[in-house]
């Protein structure tokens, strides 16, 4: 079983490539390298630096390696990017997508599988939110998975391949030093980062209707992510799950003030923060139901709140020096 993996050199895709390896699955990537690092990926899998939006490229690509199935994960994610410069969200994750179903539908590839996102919901009516439950995005970047996820339907109605969209919640963690996220706008490393540089951490926003004012989330250890695509591409490969839309997320919420708390505690010692407005496009409050998945593919999570910013906080120190040792050599 071959998989192509889009954006598989990003801190997720890295994560979702390396447990493909240790299943045994072949795969091959495709990344740009605009956010990603060729370093991350494991020994011997292939690497194509390419724009996955170039459609004549990604039909040469699935012609020359004729994979089961695609991962699609190349895309930008920044809400607060999002509403800044909405039409290149659409360009770059639409525009991608609808690259990646041409392929597959010229391919006659048989799986895809998408990465998609909790904020497709917006502000959910209810908590944990359900995966039949209102979609209402509230920021450009929530707007083009969902549309991504229409497209990949109705591509999928017409080109007869089985897909399933997966919906991130708050990803974080690490599973090994050169896997980290090394991104700037992910929670636990802005938090990581002002602890290292001693500099209180900033809360966006501590007027919510939640319990302590501060967004709550729901945070995921990126190895379980990964773990969720290997059952998934396994099932999809099989005919066992087919057009279908699954949660990944823990079903607990955490507030940026107990993320900052569990930052706390790992580290030994308080960070201090301060109060900022809140951020355009921002939910109050996004928790997953993970009972779906859980019945589809006996998936759970094996991480918790400490195990996830405990994994962030280890591996960027070592990594940290690593580096230092290798500018000072």
């Amino acid at each position: 079983m071959r998989w192509l993996v889009t954006g598989g050199a990003g801190y997720i895709g890295a994560h979702v490539v390396t447990a493909l390896s240790e299943s045994g699955i072949e795969s091959v990537v495709v990344d740009d390298l605009s956010t990603g690092r060729a370093a991350r990926l494991p020994f011997g899998v292939p690497l194509v630096r390419a724009d996955v939006r170039d459609a004549a490229m990604m039909r040469e690509l699935f012609r020359r390696h004729r994979p089961d199935g695609v991962i699609h994960l190349a895309a930008r994610k920044d809400v607060a990017e999002s509403n800044a410069f909405p039409l290149r969200y659409y360009q770059d994750n639409l525009d991608g997508l609808h690259a990646v179903l041409d392929a597959v539908a010229a391919s006659g590839t048989r799986s895809v599988l998408f990465s998609s996102s909790a904020a497709v919901y917006g502000t959910p009516r209810r908590s944990p939110v359900r995966e039949q439950d209102r979609t209402q995005p509230e920021n450009a970047y929530g707007r083009t998975k969902l549309i991504g996820e229409w497209m990949l339907r109705d591509a999928a109605a017409s080109g007869a391949f089985r897909w399933a969209a997966l919906r991130y919640f708050n990803v974080a963690g690490a599973g090994a030093p050169h896997l980290r996220d090394h991104g700037g706008t992910n929670l636990v490393p802005r938090l990581l980062r002002a602890a290292a540089l001693g500099i209180p951490a900033t809360v966006y926003g501590t007027d919510y209707p939640t319990a302590d004012g501060t967004a709550v989330r729901d945070y995921v250890h990126v190895a379980d992510i990964a773990d969720a695509h290997v059952r998934a591409a396994r099932a999809l490969h099989s005919g066992e799950l087919r057009d279908e839309v699954l949660n990944i997320g823990r079903g607990e919420g955490a507030s940026v003030l107990q993320m900052i708390a569990a930052v706390s505690r790992v580290l030994g010692r308080a960070l201090p923060f301060d109060a900022a407005s809140r951020r355009p496009g921002d939910p109050a409050a996004v928790v997953a139901s993970p009972a779906r998945i859980l019945a589809r593919l006996g998936w759970r999570t094996r991480f918790d709140l400490d195990a996830i910013v405990r994994s962030a906080a280890v591996e960027a120190v070592i990594e940290d020096a690593a580096e230092a040792a290798l500018k000072a050599a």
